[in-house]
Order: C-alpha cells, then structure tokens, then sequence
C-alpha cells in the first residue's frame, strides 16, 4: 500500500490535493526499503530518483541516500546494483549529500567482501561518487589493489573507479599512471585488457609531466601495435589528452593527418576524422595552412562518400573560425598562392553541385564561409560561384519534402543569410530569387524561406519594400485547407510581411490577412500570428486579432489573458505615435498608455490561476508601468525647468549654501 501512494504520489501527472509533502514521501519509500519482499524494495528504490527530481533538497537528499547506503551495506548485489543505478542517475544531487563521511562509511564496508561481485558493485560506486570524494586515500589504494585482482568483474569495475578518480584528483592520476603504464606494456596483461586501460591515460592532464609521459606511452603504442582496435583506441585516447591538457596539438593534428592520408583501413579514417572534427572545435586556431592544405587534398581525392562528408564537416566548422584566415593569410604571404588557394576553393565548388545532399550542403557552407573571410580584392568571382552553389542546391531542395532535402535546405539557408549580412550587396538578386522559388516550392519548403527572408529584411529593411508585393500575392492564395503545414506558413509568411512592413500595415494588406485568417485559420494560428504582429511592432494590427479571439476561447482564464494583451498592445500602439520633439503629443500619449496598462493588468490578475500564477508576467508589466511613469514625470520636470528657469543668483546661492543643485533653482525643491 504504502508504495502505489508513493508511486501515485511521484507520478508527474498528479497534482493538487494528491500531493504528499517531501518527508511524507520519503517515508513512504522508507517503508519500501524495510519491506520483507526483495521487489518491493527494488522498486522503493528505483523510486528515489523521481524523489530527488521533485524535491531536490539537501536535507531531504542527504537522508534519502543514507538509507540507500545502508540498504548497499546490508542487501544482496541485485539491491545493490539498484543503488548503483540510482547513484549514477542522480549524479548532480550528490553534491548535496551533508553526512559524506557517514554514507561513504556505509557503502566502502563492502569493499571488504569475499564476494568479487560485490566489491566490483562497490569499486563503480565509489567511481560514481569520485566527484565528491576526490582525495579518499583508502578508495585510492582498494582500486589499486584491485587492479592486480584475478577477477575479471572486479578488475573492470577497478579502471572504471580509476578512470573516475584520475579525471577528479591529481594525486590519484599521479600515483595511477605507472602502474597503469606497466599493465599496458606488461606481456602478460590480455589484449582486451590493454583496449580498456589504455582511455584512462586522458585523463592525465593535470600537469605538463604527466601528460607528457602519458603522451609517450600512447606514441609507443600507436607505433608498436598496428592492429586496428589499438590504433583506433590509442589514437582517440591521443587526441582526447590533447584536447584536454591544449598541449601537442599541432603533433597531435599531424599524426592524425597522416593517417588519414596514408592508412588504407576506413575505420582508422572514420576516427581520425572524428578526433580532427573535435580537435577543429577546441582549438581551430592551432590549425596551420599545411594542416588544413592537406585535409583539402585528402578530401579531393578520396572516392568514398561518407570520408568525403566527415572530412567536408571539419572543413566546415574550420570555415567559420580564425583557422580560414590564417589559411589565406598564410597562402598570401607565400610565394606559390594559385595552387594552394585553389584546392580549397576547388573542393567547395565540386562539393557544391555533388549527388549527395549532406555533401553539397557542406560545400555550400565552405564556399559561403571562404567568400566572407577571404581578402576584398579579386572576391567578385568567387562571390558570384558562392551565390549560384547556393541557389542552385534551394531550387533542388525546395521541390523536396524529404527530411534530408528540408535539412540540407535549412543549412543552405542559413548559409545564405550570413552570406548576405556581410556581403548586402549581393541581398537584392538573393531576395529576388528567394521569392521566386516561394511559389513553387512545397509547403514545408515555403515555411524555411520565410524564415530566411525574415532574417534578411531584419538586417537589411531597405529591401523590404520590395518584396511586399509578393508576399501579400503569395499570402491570397495559400491557404485552401487547415492541414498543419498549411497553418505553419499562414504564421511564416504573415511574419515576413509584418518584418517588410516596418510597423505600418497598409489596409489591403491587413483586409488580406484577415481575409485568409477567417477561412482556413484556427484560433492557435490566429494567436500565433497576433503574437508576431506583437514582436514586429503592428500593435494596432495584433490588437485586433487579440479582440477577435477573446470570444473564442472555452475559459474565462483564457478570455481574461487576451483581454490583457489587447490592452497592452493598444497601449504600445499609442506610444509608437509619439513624434519627435511633441512633448505635448509625449505626455498625452502615456497617460493614455498607462490607462490601458492599468486595464491590462487587471485582466493579467483575473487570469491567474494557482497553478499558473502569472508572477512573472505581472511583475514585467508593473516595472513597464513604472517607467512610464518615471518618463512622464521626467517630461513635467523638464518643462517646468523651461518655464520657470533659475534665478540669475542660483550659482552665487549654491556657492553660498554649498548645495551644489541650487543651481537648478526651484526646480530642485519640487
């Protein structure tokens, strides 16, 4: 019984009434634990979890995993294997635990077993608690001495512990690292063996000598054993310790380029590729020209599709960082800049118009990548190739609705945008032939473009004019049915007029809106498009949408919380009239602002409820209010300053007085 109230209790559907307290709920659990029946105190234990999820307080933590320590001492290895579970699944909760010394006590007293099953239980637990008791010298020499156990079990669950610990207390690595060195040259240690010690060398990074021995023991290992699963271990081990310590990283990418280029086995490519697409995203600025040079022609000549797309997304991320700099900063300074300059340009523009969707989508991002970053001087061609590479992979992609084509689109898109904010004058022909392809394209398609011809016409509204005419020709007919896709676009497309508007909505464009609103649009959609209007400054615009929509909602929380926004957006519509210089205009504007606030927030009050108490949302309009205020007041002031300046005595009586704004005369004393 007294585990279904606990369960219906954790339950994330149950609310109110229902609800126990934090303490009523351990107890419950408590019970669990105490029951005579091994699966009741399984599942009181599996429990713990959800516990900590929903109360993760100290106090009610500390206690929880003191009776889990004491079911680890005392129940069998299934219980504790559970507790282990439990341990690593609330691993941010450890940190709470106060009585640390008490509950290690409880759970290390196993570690003296005859059972290997349940000292290997014990060694993972003390590894899954390595974050908290980094320095514990007896969990440092039991993992030790159970290193030299003839225990299968309990020598995996020994490096687990000892990779755990290195990674947390440089004492331990310090000690660890010999020992572990002589396992790994050791004749006698099984090659299996060998592949699980040898990951636990990245974690010595915590000072240059250690690396660096760690760092030889890997070079010997990679040179000694050719066979793939140690050169693949050894390998990423390798590129890990560097990451980690940013020591040898040029070594450490020139080994990995070697391989890549010289070894015939496509699994040590597939990780070398890998490990430099880590190495691209730590340290990009250690990538020299040579390095990047010959990444290009791996990638030019390899004729495996899957290598050449691995290689094309290190190149990618390299695009974007200071790494592309240095390449054609480098190239320039040489003496041979032609044919270096055009392997990597060559790569992007083959890759461009590839039969591989994923492959043209990172040569796209190169390309794009290279026309920003490359020098201003003789940049037109490669602009014009960059502009063509893109569109011509959206009008491939934009007829698809395909999952791969519509990401690859996204990509292409995103890269285009960035294109354009850095290079404008390139945004009129994109604009138009964005438009263009809006009308034969796929409904998922359309919604994209409209994402990116938002994002253009917000870094470059002077083009918004232009592309008006379109959208709202395109708006009358898009919408024939209420399917999904159809009700994404109505929102996407109502955007990129709102963004091309520029806060003002002519009436035709409005009358369209609500036109295709009132046909095939339901209440969320109508919501979602107010919403924008809202973001994009239309106040007037979303506040009729806001009125229209009161009504149509099933609860009066509801009614009251669109009731607010209409307020608020007529508030904010008579603060965008305000004209420059018109103080007059000013002061009339915002006492009629703050009228409408003042309503908005009453009907924000009216829809709170105790589940959603809107604290937030209330507390945000109270400070918006409190602004108005402040500026009205402020205006008053400075008018009253102007008709009633100080005297021609105030400096000689702030001189006097030694009060130094007596300066401002009267004006100081109101």
């Amino acid at each position: 019984m007294s585990l279904s109230t606990a369960r219906s209790f954790l339950s994330e559907a149950c609310y109110g009434e229902q609800e126990l307290d934090a303490n009523s709920a351990l107890m419950e659990l408590d019970k669990g634990l105490r029951s005579g029946k091994l699966g009741e105190q399984c599942e009181a234990v599996v429990l713990f979890p959800k516990l900590f999820q929903k109360y993760p307080f100290p106090i009610l933590i500390n206690s929880a995993f003191l009776k889990l320590a004491d079911i680890f001492r005392l129940g069998n290895n299934f219980l504790r294997l559970c507790v282990l579970k439990v341990t690593q699944q609330s691993e941010k909760h450890l940190e709470k635990i106060l009585n640390v010394d008490e509950f290690v006590k409880r759970v290390f007293s196993v570690i003296h077993s005859n059972d290997p099953v349940a000292r290997a239980i014990t060694l993972r637990m003390l590894g899954s608690l390595a974050s908290i008791i980094p320095e514990r010298k007896n969990a440092h020499h039991s993992i030790r001495q159970s290193l030299d156990s003839h225990d299968n079990v309990e020598v995996e669950a020994a490096i687990f512990a000892a990779a755990s610990f290195s990674a947390q207390s440089k004492d331990f690595a310090a000690g660890i690292c010999n020992k572990v060195s002589e396992m790994i040259q050791g004749l006698d240690t099984p090659v299996d063996l060998k592949l699980k010690l040898i990951p636990m060398l990245q974690h010595m990074h915590h000072d240059a000598s250690l690396a660096s021995s760690s760092r030889e023991l890997l070079q010997h290992l990679v040179n000694s054993y050719p066979s793939t699963p140690m050169v693949i271990v050894s390998l990423h081990t390798f590129t890990q310790l560097a990451a980690f310590s940013l020591i040898d990283i040029p070594k450490q990418l020139q080994l990995l380029l070697q391989y890549l280029r010289d070894d015939p086995r496509k699994a040590v490519k597939r990780l070398a590729i890998n490990d430099l697409k880590l190495l691209a995203k730590k340290a990009p600025h250690l990538w020299i020209r040579e390095n990047t040079q010959t990444l290009c022609e791996c990638a030019l000549t390899i004729p495996y599709n899957s290598l050449k797309l691995g290689m094309l997304a290190v190149l990618s991320t390299l695009s974007g960082t200071i790494a592309i700099k240095q390449y054609f900063n480098n190239a320039a300074a040489g003496s041979s800049i032609l044919p270096r300059l055009t392997d990597l340009v060559k790569l992007a523009q083959e890759c461009c118009y590839h039969s591989n969707l994923s492959v043209a989508a990172h040569g796209v991002v190169v390309l794009s990548n290279i026309a920003i970053s490359c020098p201003e001087k003789d940049i037109v061609q490669l602009e014009q190739d960059t502009v063509l590479g893109v569109e011509s992979l959206l009008m491939l992609c934009s007829q698809d609705s395909s999952p791969s084509a519509q990401t690859t689109l996204k990509t292409a898109l995103t890269s285009l945008v960035k294109l354009l904010k850095n290079r404008p004058h390139l945004s009129q022909s994109a604009v138009e032939f964005l438009l263009g392809q809006l009308h034969l394209s796929c409904h998922s398609s359309r919604v994209h473009m409209c994402h990116a011809l938002s994002a253009i016409a917000t870094h470059l509204p002077v083009l918004g004019d232009g592309m008006l005419g379109d959208l709202v020709d395109l708006y009358r007919v898009a919408g024939h049915t209420s399917t999904g896709e159809q009700q994404e676009l109505l929102v996407s497309l109502a955007t990129v007029i709102f963004v091309a508007s520029q806060s003002s909505l002519s009436l035709e464009v409005k009358t369209v809106i609500k036109q295709q609103l009132e046909n095939v649009a339901n209440g969320w959609t109508v919501y979602r498009i107010a919403r924008q209007a809202s973001r994009m400054g239309c106040h007037e615009f979303s506040s009729e949408l806001y009125q229209c929509l009161r009504t149509r909602v099933a609860s009066e929380h509801f009614y009251f919380w669109l009731n607010s926004l209409k307020e608020f957006s007529q508030a904010e519509q008579c603060l965008s009239l305000v004209e420059e210089g018109d103080y007059s205009g000013a002061m009339s504007a915002i006492a009629e602002a703050l009228r409408s606030y003042q309503k908005g927030i009453a009907s924000l009050t009216a829809a709170s409820t105790p589940l959603s108490p809107l604290t937030f949302q209330c507390e945000f309009i109270k400070l918006r209010i409190d602004t108005l205020q402040a500026l009205s007041q402020l205006i008053c002031t400075c008018n009253s300053l102007k008709t009633s300046p100080p005297p021609a005595i105030a400096t000689t009586i702030a001189l006097t007085s030694g009060d130094d704004v007596q300066r401002c005369g009267r004006i100081s004393v109101q």
